[in-house]
């Protein structure tokens, strides 16, 4: 981005909290107004943004020096004709909100010039060119195709905040690697590049000088992740870069095996830089290195195995924060992880297994979440922020988010308190979810009243007498603990596909709404709950009986005994149900301890919900929410590393269900927020995750085991096998861990064939391997 009174050739990165920061300034704003005064001389004086390329090598904005990598997939249509300008903005908010249209959802920002036009920000479909998105989108906006708009290295004038017309959430936001992907194959079945440019440079390439303080950047955490598994995957040892007769070899080898696919030519040298400081300019490296890029290097290659799963952890590198990913205008803030706080690695996973307590919250709270338990004591805070979860999604209609797997998920939440008794399960709970639902109640206990004087009418018409018509809009969202099946039947219709919700004191409730228990009770109706797109209904012979089918959509909040809980689900632990549940509990605390004081749940406590609330009444439709599936992406990742690692199918098995309701707590808290994403959402998230997987894997670990497998176990949780070994250790060694462990013998060789291919140990011999730094002693 081009700054105050820069040179028009000069073009730097900048965070979105930069930009946005930018946008604010007061003489940014002062700037456009004297413009506007006739000051137009002024004009050279504004920032710019170069809407295609997020960085230019040296911030020299030119076509010979765009990176292209990163290309941000978003272009600017300028409209210049100021008798278009109403109609431009007009057509473009009518497409992106129109569902049928190719274009719903991508736009990403109308702003006011300051000469009073107006520029349209926009994303590229994907396989377009610039030039074809251009032409493809003034066409549906019927304003004039400007040619000079599309040059890769185009800049834009920007003005403030002031002179915005839309942003949208996706704004400033970076694709996901798995869309950044398929949008550069999406090029290369073209023809084209990874940028959508002709392959072999449709722009002149600038040639590199081999210097390390021009054009050779500086090395970074993922260049040297790359740099280094390269090296791994070839068996060398970096001693081999500084050996007179064998650096050659040794830099062709690595070549090879995929650096060359992974970096460019520039990024490769940055490293080689650092690992031979001496020679990597030598006359024969640098002529291996040329030659290897122009006659081996293809970017519409397909990747090995290997280059695929380092491609993909060198991505995670960026996400996590050690260095930040590029946005439409410069390299991105991480989003915070609270990687300290929360066990979200082998080593802080086996720990919190072992552990007696369940993991405690995170300091940094959503903002919701911290004004729902402000007034709850320490001690209950933890069960507080799982419960609050079911009635709040009750209030959406509608509203799903795009899974990881591209399927929707809707707001099906739950939350089941399991503790002894007398811990104050309910009474913790009672205030916070009154208030949450009191709006709802309201008008659920007006909708009660005028269907208790319709019955009351219709019972007192005699048999012969015209009966009166059921009332019409008679939505009752919350319903009572007791309800039978077939009233069940009767308020999923009438809620006109809102989400139910009830509150039950003791789980044993659930019999009356299953109408079932003991062996029988297989709580079809508690599983239908979670699942998405469930066929729930009734067919009746009567008249009189009540009759309908649909999706049955019920969050909803319970309590237990641990003995009880244990007892409840013993005949179906295998099923479903307890995968489906959403845990909560509340530590033992001391005999004759302190009462906990409660703060005060008043108006004020009240008026600090009311926003996240009505933003919930507001939120319809089907959201792709990008940070959420990027949270559950590494989440996904984390439990799928420490199942490899334990070896704990159980433990993998009931990670999958509660990687989707720690998935459904995301975004119903960016829904809350008003659809916008803040930092704390994913440390509160994952710790939600493992606090309800510790839960899971303590009550049930056991019982789930017996009944796959007979075997007897003392084991409450996982644990990380790689921990028992030594740091050194054979084939025979990692057998005799399974079996003390209560798995089987005969796939060891299997086990730690995936631990080597994910990196955890290298081979040594054909028996022997040796742990990776990582998890080393």
């Amino acid at each position: 981005m081009g700054g105050r009174r820069r040179n028009g050739g000069y073009a730097q990165t900048m965070t979105r909290e930069q930009v946005d920061s930018l946008l604010g300034e007061d003489w940014l704003r002062q700037l456009v107004a004297d413009i506007r005064n006739g000051h137009d001389e002024r004009k050279g004086e504004l920032p710019f943004i170069c809407p295609h390329y997020a960085a230019f090598r040296n911030n020299h904005r030119s076509q010979a020096d765009i990176v292209a990598e990163s290309f941000t997939f978003m272009t600017c249509v300028d409209v210049d004709d100021l008798a278009l300008v109403d109609k431009a903005v007009g057509r473009a908010m009518a497409l992106n909100q129109d569902e049928y249209s190719d274009w719903q959802g991508q736009v990403l920002r109308i702003a006011y010039s300051a000469r009073r036009k107006v520029h349209l920000y926009i994303r590229i479909p994907k396989g377009m060119t610039i030039a074809e998105a251009q032409q493809a989108f003034c066409r549906e906006v019927e304003v004039p195709y400007d040619e000079s708009c599309t040059t890769p290295e185009r800049m834009i004038y920007v003005t403030g905040r002031d002179e915005e017309v839309y942003r949208s959430p996706q704004w400033l936001e970076p694709l996901t690697q798995e869309e950044i992907a398929e949008r550069r194959e999406a090029y290369l079945m073209r023809g084209l590049d990874v940028d959508g440019r002709k392959l072999g440079g449709e722009l002149p390439r600038k040639n590199v000088t081999l210097s390390r303080d021009n054009n050779i950047p500086a090395a970074d955490e993922r260049l040297r992740f790359i740099f280094n598994a390269c090296m791994k995957e070839c068996e060398l040892e970096p001693e081999v870069l500084v050996v007179e007769g064998a650096r050659h070899e040794a830099v062709k080898s690595i070549l090879s095996v995929g650096a060359a696919q992974l970096m460019t030519k520039e990024e490769f040298l940055s490293v080689l830089s650092e690992m031979m400081p001496r020679n990597w300019q030598d006359k024969n490296i640098q002529q291996l290195v040329t030659d290897f890029y122009q006659k081996y290097r293809d970017p519409s290659q397909r990747m090995t195995q290997f280059q695929r799963r380092v491609f993909a952890r060198s991505r995670r590198l960026q996400e996590k924060g050690q260095m930040g990913p590029m946005s439409p205008i410069g390299p991105m803030s991480p989003m915070g992880q609270e990687g300290a706080e929360a066990p979200g690695n082998p080593v802080g996973l086996a720990a919190l297994f072992a552990s007696k307590l369940p993991p405690e919250l995170p300091p940094q709270l959503p903002r919701l979440v911290k004004a729902a338990t402000q007034s709850t004591p320490k001690r209950y805070k933890a069960t507080v922020a799982q419960a609050i979860f079911p009635p709040l999604a009750t209030y959406p209609k509608q509203l799903s988010f795009v899974y990881i797997d591209n399927k929707v998920r809707e707001l099906r939440i739950n939350c089941l308190i399991v503790a002894g008794t007398g811990s104050g399960k309910d009474s913790c709970t009672q205030e916070p979810l009154a208030h949450i639902i009191a709006d709802m109640k309201v008008r659920d206990d007006e909708n009660r009243e005028r269907l208790k004087k319709y019955n009351d009418e219709y019972n007192s018409k005699a048999g012969n007498k015209q009966k009166p018509p059921r009332p019409a809009d008679l939505v009752i969202q919350t319903i009572k603990s007791d309800i039978t099946r077939a009233a069940l039947v009767q308020r999923m219709g009438d809620a006109q596909q809102a989400p139910l919700y009830v509150k039950m004191n003791e789980l044993e409730q659930w019999d009356k709404v299953e109408g079932a228990s003991g062996r029988s009770n297989q709580f079809t109706t508690m599983k239908l709950c979670d699942d998405e797109g469930n066929d729930f209904g009734a067919d009746r012979a009567s008249t009189l009986s009540v009759m309908g089918s649909g999706s049955l959509h019920l969050n909803w909040n319970a309590n237990t005994t641990t003995a009880k809980a244990l007892r409840y689900f013993r005949y179906v632990v295998t099923d479903g149900p307890i995968s489906r549940l959403s845990l909560a509990t509340i530590p033992e605390e001391e005999i004759g301890a302190d009462i906990a004081v409660f703060g005060n749940y008043d108006e004020a406590y009240d008026e600090a919900l009311k926003p996240y609330i009505d933003n919930l009444k507001k939120a319809t439709g089907v959201i792709d929410c990008q940070q959420a599936r990027r949270m559950a992406r590494r989440l996904k990742e984390e439990c799928a590393e420490f199942a490899q690692l334990s070896q704990d199918r159980v433990f993998d098995n009931l990670t999958h269900r509660a990687l989707v309701a720690a998935f459904r707590k995301a975004c119903l808290l960016y829904a809350a927020n008003g659809m916008k994403w803040e930092k704390a959402i994913e440390g509160f998230c994952r710790w939600s995750l493992y606090y309800d997987l510790y839960l899971k894997m303590s009550l049930w670990g056991d019982q789930i085991r017996h009944a796959n497998n007979e075997m007897p176990t003392s084991k409450r949780g996982p644990q990380n096998l790689l921990e028992l070994l030594p740091d050194v250790f054979t084939l025979d060694e990692a057998r005799r861990v399974r079996l003390q462990q209560g798995l089987s013998a005969e796939n060891t060789k299997k086990m730690v064939n995936n631990w080597k291919s994910r990196d955890y140990v290298t081979q040594i011999s054909d028996i022997s391997f040796q742990k990776c730094d990582k998890y080393k002693r």
